[in-house]
């Protein structure tokens, strides 16, 4: 009995300062359903500031290079003339309206294209060593770290603005060092959200909170619209600024897990994971403490039943994500709808559809998925159901407005689906598998090479989209299309288990019903 009284200090030590702060004012400790609603309100901002400074280079790349002769990329090395100053034929201007050199040339689109392959491969690369990290460091600081390092990085970009500077090798190492830092949040919140909630309405919650990632692309897209008539380098450091300030929100008041802040879990959160006959045996976190569990090795995750198939699925559905989080305000600008084009700051605008569609479809996926009881069946159908609406969208999209308009909020629903739901409860589930027995040291890993994998693709989609486009964007929606259904394909075998457990299960319903006098 002496030693009960000795975790209090711990949990204390590890409280975050504003959590101790709000403890000290009430004069109590906060309960469990109070740190649950901290966990989901702090992560949501910090993932919301994250995607909004990752989606102001899509607004302004039709600032940066306006006139661009070719809608497509042409395969054009870096250049080391653009490490000091940029070609005579690129200088033309530094204002608005003539672009900005060097991305203002004929080799402009080409530029900004590998600007954001540069940012994605090293982000892709980078979510690998971050999950391993995570899962070994105290997540609060290693998100903190991220965000400031995201915002700054953001921030420094668009100094380039005022500086007046015009070397693409700026600019590139620039990108690659967000990238870096932005590599940091997803395992990090995944694994977070993951500790405090167990698995029976895991699809639904995450599917509410992955809104973060269409908010703040929606965000992104408004600000960086409404920045650019003041000058681009707004539409950085705004949102970078944000990302900065909410990274101090996250180390003041985000508790890692339950242990962390001593909070006790409550009965039904206790027994939640076995409700609906989960796999998952053990509560998400056992009763050891973080130190006497040995994290999960890159390998041993790599062999838990269902990573692979749901990380390379997540390979294709985000390249097809990621090819319209990057190039679709620029596809709206350079596509006549009834006959007229938009203009940049315009079509930015009506591109947040496509995220307010995400939006609906992750919480309608995350629900669905968790009424079945099967996130494979879920993710693979709506992966087969983006490929008419890919179609139907390139098809009659450029009618009128309206049609453009309802067809895209459609094609984000069922493209953003699925992608939400494999990086949120699906991560989460395979992160507390029961092959793991108990061990919660595995989250931020396992969440690190599913996300990590798909953002290989997320690199390679509007890359391949940048030098296809030059010839058709047909082939850009065929390419995407062949996409979705190889994603669902991946997940065959799994939607075949699912499939037959369900028979399984009402065969024994069936058998218990004829037993009853």
């Amino acid at each position: 009995m002496g030693s009960l009284p000795e975790p209090v200090p711990d949990s204390n030590r590890t409280k975050p300062l504003g959590i101790r702060f709000v403890e000290h004012v009430k004069k109590g400790s906060l309960p469990y359903r109070s740190h649950q609603a901290i966990v989901l309100v702090v992560t949501f901002l910090a993932y919301t500031s994250y995607h909004a400074a990752r989606k102001t280079t899509s607004v302004v790349k039709s600032a940066l290079d306006p006139q661009s002769p070719d809608v497509g990329l042409k395969l054009v090395p870096w250049k080391a003339s653009y490490f000091f100053d940029p070609p005579a034929s690129t200088a033309l201007s530094s204002t608005l309206g003539n672009g900005w050199a060097p991305f203002n040339g004929l080799d402009g689109t080409a530029l900004l294209g590998q600007l954001d392959v540069a940012f994605l491969a090293v982000y892709a690369i980078g979510m690998y060593f971050s999950g391993h990290l995570g899962d070994r460091m105290n997540l609060r600081i290693f998100l903190t770290v991220g965000m400031i390092g995201t915002g700054l990085f953001t921030s420094l970009f668009g100094a380039g603005y005022w500086a007046n500077i015009h070397s693409f090798y700026y600019f590139l190492i620039i990108q690659v060092l967000a990238g870096l830092f932005q590599s940091t949040g997803w395992p990090s919140v995944v694994a977070v959200v993951g500790n405090w909630f167990g698995k029976s309405k895991r699809g639904l919650i995450m599917g509410i909170w992955n809104a973060h990632t269409s908010l703040g692309n929606i965000l992104g897209s408004l600000i960086a619209s409404a920045m650019l008539s003041y000058g681009w380098g707004w539409s950085f450091v705004v949102p970078g600024l944000a990302t900065a300030f909410i990274g101090l929100v996250v180390f003041l008041f985000l508790p890692v897990s339950p242990e962390s802040v001593g909070a006790a879990r409550d009965i039904d959160e206790l027994h939640s994971p076995r409700k609906n006959g989960e796999s998952m045996k053990e509560p998400l976190l056992s009763s050891e403490s973080d130190e006497e569990e040995k994290a999960v090795g890159f390998m041993e995750a790599w062999r838990i039943p269902g990573v692979a198939p749901f990380a390379f699925c997540l390979f294709f559905a985000k390249l097809v994500a990621y090819t319209f989080l990057y190039w679709l305000p620029f596809y709206i600008s350079h596509t006549a709808i009834d006959g007229k084009y938009l203009s940049s700051g315009a079509a930015g605008n009506l591109s947040t559809l496509f995220d307010i569609g995400g939006i609906v479809g992750g919480i309608l996926a995350g629900h669905i998925s968790d009424h079945l009881n099967a996130r494979a069946i879920t993710a693979a159908s709506f992966m087969y159901c983006a490929i008419p609406a890919l179609f139907f969208y390139r098809s009659y999209g450029h009618l009128s407005l309206t049609m453009n308009m309802a067809l895209m909020f459609i094609t984000g629903m069922f493209v953003n689906g699925p992608y939400a739901l494999i990086t949120t409860a699906v991560s989460a589930d395979l992160g507390t598998h029961s092959s793991l027995k108990g061990n919660s040291r595995a989250l931020a890993t396992v969440t690190a090479i599913i996300d990590g994998t798909g953002s290989v693709g997320a690199a390679i989609g509007p890359l391949l989209t940048g030098y296809i486009s030059a010839k058709s964007w047909s082939a850009v929606f065929t390419m995407l299309m062949s996409a979705a259904l190889v994603a669902g394909l991946f997940l065959t075998k799994l939607v075949v288990a699912e499939v037959a457990a369900k028979f399984e299960q009402s065969r024994h319903k069936e058998r218990l019903h004829q037993d009853l006098p």
